[in-house]
């Protein structure tokens, strides 16, 4: 399976966020989406999300020989602000998204999905509204779990995590890259490459792929600081047109 992105455009007014973005992404890799504070990666993601469209090109999902248009049951979306129903407690909400579901198939109890992320027995039951931002991005992950979408875009989850938590995350999408695209969206260069199978830089409205050989070495770390200082950084959207997420449950699988 793989996601392939075609020329897609999008500007804020008179600004060009995005200038022709193309990528071809291969389900079994996780993608470091690596560009400056701004760049358009948030952008890019939205609008590859249905939370924005984009002003022109496409995105298809690509099964062997069929190919279709990626659509938003396509995705999984983990936001780096999460977008939780506040008035639910952690057990209520996974009830909830497990029973919108049901025809996809569950292993695990709802229990069993919590214990996967670390959130205690005292806190499943405890109102989200009270939940600290790195359990919110927990539960955020449990949807991605639970709905099994082919694709799962990730804003920069790992930056709200403590030390133990952001290692058992990046364990967790390491065992289920396999059965999916993951895109995981930073602008820290030593997480990108402590996680990522490939590294593809956001700089200047387009995509491009880094050489994985170096993926290690100085001359890596030095190659991307010298893409990224070219162009000079611009925002990425004004305030008035930033999108603002259309519900909880743009964190959305497939309903099979």
């Amino acid at each position: 399976m793989q996601l392939i992105l075609q020329d897609i455009t999008k500007a804020f007014g008179e600004k060009s966020v995005l200038t022709g973005a193309s990528f071809t992404f291969e389900k079994g890799k996780i993608y470091g989406l690596l560009g400056r504070n701004g760049a358009g990666k948030t952008t890019l993601f939205n609008c590859l999300s249905g939370e924005l469209p984009p002003d022109s090109g496409a995105a298809v999902v690509q099964f062997g020989d069929a190919e279709k248009p990626l659509t938003p049951e396509d995705i999984g979306y983990v936001f780096s602000t999460p977008i939780l129903p506040e008035f639910m407690t952690g057990y209520e909400f996974l009830k909830f998204y497990i029973e919108i579901h049901k025809n996809i198939p569950q292993t695990a109890s709802i229990d069993d999905y919590f214990e996967l992320v670390g959130i205690e027995p005292q806190d499943r039951h405890r109102l989200i509204k009270g939940y600290s931002h790195g359990m919110k991005n927990k539960v955020q992950m449990l949807c991605f779990l639970i709905a099994k979408p082919p694709i799962i875009l990730l804003d920069e989850p790992l930056t709200s995590f403590d030390v133990v938590a952001a290692l058992e995350m990046k364990n967790l999408l390491r065992d289920i890259k396999k059965d999916h695209v993951i895109i995981f969206s930073t602008h820290i260069l030593q997480l990108a490459t402590d996680l990522c199978d490939e590294i593809v830089i956001l700089n200047g409205g387009a995509l491009s792929q880094m050489d994985t050989a170096l993926l290690h070495s100085k001359e890596f770390e030095e190659k991307i600081i010298e893409i990224l200082r070219d162009p000079p950084h611009q925002p990425e959207t004004p305030p008035a047109a930033a999108a603002s997420p259309k519900s909880a449950f743009s964190l959305r699988g497939k309903r099979r």
